[in-house]
């Protein structure tokens, strides 16, 4: 049997945007001139700007060679920077589905426990209930047992509750689906060996096990009635729930504080593959695309910030346009500015020079403000990372941002495109000649407009108007919960 290792970013969906709060500081306005303020940064914002300049020739290179890498990542394991597991979900939902069915989302300190209630293409989901659990600190760094039972009897109360629209056919054990982020190496729809823990788990005993059979055992311990019928990651899950909706649906793509796409692919365009078959033809592919690097327009503040990260050379499309480290990337040119420019005066304070002060929410928030002084962009300044700043310096600030936001936004987009050329080539002209949908999820593509804008503004740019035209990128929030429940159902030991 083929094995196939998952290693899925971390909390990849989880970045949320504070709305800017009006500042409760008084700003120190220094008595300095534009000059005197900017004019030594400016060299600084120049030389960023070209460095991650990304018109149409590079996206083109950035989108050919993302293709290339799928190609060689299908034909081999280890063929390239993209892993391209093979997911075993070869069937998708059609919303035929009927039935009550749970999902269980494990991917960092906190778990959400879902059930919904499917009623066929009629009534389609009559209703869904979620709840989120926080896991206490100690059970992080325990036994395997410890904390698959304590999932389990979270499991088993949130069952207890059961009722009104939840019906349980009779005759049947409940099924439930398994969104599962952490590394491992997929062996069926329904079982996989964890590889390690990571996101500051150290739990004992789990490495090398089933995680299934785990939560299987531990489920039984609690008396509960309930077998996992499908473990997925949640970039897949997200692609289920949004087709559950729209049957043109054909990618998925994470942008939150991690990053991940997924897509469906013909099963004879996969030759690593060998001993599995498909019933529909098809399967998803996890392309793992954060690890992605050909091309990239890197800057010294990138290479820096790559090189004293837990993970040096490694995951370096997920650290240009993802959640995590867009607002650190901006705090590094600021601490430039800072330091060569005098663009805060002086005193470079100790909070700016501390890595991820300044986080993705707050550059994201400071472009939102459209005031006169820029007045939240100073607040967010003062509170994150202590500077004092005048209106010359904030709106530099905001250049920063901007660049590093567009950059982001726009190398993704090359990313979609490199998908979709390379389903193009396996269909033969059918994929771009009708409507193709691409569902987003993750907090970044959620509340960062500019970014979101950057990104199909560059997909535009790529395709031309009229095959950009038939390609819908559509916002699928949180489709992961409910998109594990349907493939609980699609995998289904009973009939619908």
């Amino acid at each position: 049997m083929s094995t196939n290792t998952i290693t899925s970013s971390p909390a990849v969906r989880s970045f949320r945007s504070p709305t800017p709060r009006s500042p409760r500081v008084t700003m120190l306005l220094r008595p300095t001139t534009v000059s005197s303020t900017t004019a030594a940064s400016v060299p600084i914002l120049t030389k960023l700007q070209k460095d991650c300049a990304t018109p149409v020739p590079v996206l083109r290179n950035i989108a050919d060679n993302m293709a290339a890498d799928m190609r060689a990542g299908l034909a081999v394991d280890g063929g390239s920077d993209l892993k391209m597991i093979l997911s075993f979900v070869d069937s998708l939902p059609t919303g035929n589905e009927r039935g009550l069915f749970y999902a269980l989302d494990l991917g960092g300190t906190n778990f959400r426990v879902l059930r919904t209630q499917l009623g066929g293409r009629d009534e389609r989901v009559i209703d869904t209930e979620v709840e989120q659990v926080s896991i206490p600190q100690d059970l992080m760094s325990g036994t395997s047992e410890e904390l698959f039972d304590f999932i389990a009897s979270a499991l088993a109360k949130f069952v207890k509750k059961e009722g009104g629209k939840f019906v349980l056919p009779t005759g049947r054990s409940r099924e439930t689906g398994f969104t599962f982020s952490f590394p491992v190496k997929q062996t069926s729809i329904d079982s996989g060996i964890l590889i390690k823990w990571t996101k500051g788990f150290s739990v004992s005993g789990t490495p090398g096990k089933d995680i299934v059979a785990c939560l299987n055992e531990a489920m039984g311990r609690q008396g509960l009635d309930m077998r996992v019928s499908a473990l997925v990651n949640d970039t897949v899950a997200t692609l289920a729930g949004a087709r559950y909706w729209d049957d043109e649906v054909m990618v998925a793509v994470i942008l939150g504080t991690g990053t991940n796409a997924c897509y469906v692919e013909s099963v004879e365009a996969i030759p690593k593959l060998q001993s599995h078959k498909s019933t529909s033809g098809k399967t998803i592919i996890n392309t793992e695309w954060g690890a992605f690097s050909k091309g990239l327009p890197l800057t010294e503040y990138d290479r820096a910030m790559d090189a004293e990260s837990i993970n040096p050379g490694e995951q370096l499309f997920e650290k240009t346009i993802s959640g995590m480290y867009l607002g650190e990337i901006v705090r590094r040119v600021l601490v430039r500015m800072a330091e060569t420019g005098s663009l805060f005066g002086k005193h470079v304070p100790e909070k700016l020079q501390t890595p991820f002060a300044l986080g993705t929410p707050n550059i994201s928030s400071m472009q939102q403000d459209t005031s006169e002084d820029l007045e939240a962009v100073g607040s967010i300044l003062y509170e994150a990372t202590g500077v004092d700043s005048n209106l010359d310096a904030r709106k530099m600030v905001v250049e920063v941002c901007d660049t590093i936001a567009k950059r982001g936004g726009r190398l993704a987009g090359a990313g979609i495109v490199g998908i979709l050329q390379k389903m193009e080539e396996e269909s033969k002209g059918v994929v771009f000649g009708k409507r193709m949908v691409v569902a987003m999820d993750g907090g970044l593509y959620e509340h960062y407009p500019q970014y979101k804008r950057y990104l199909k503004n560059a997909v535009a740019e790529l395709l031309g108007p009229e095959l950009s035209s038939h390609v819908v990128i559509e916002h699928s929030k949180d489709g992961s919960g409910i998109g594990a429940a349907l493939l609980a159902a699609t995998n289904s030991i009973y009939e619908h």
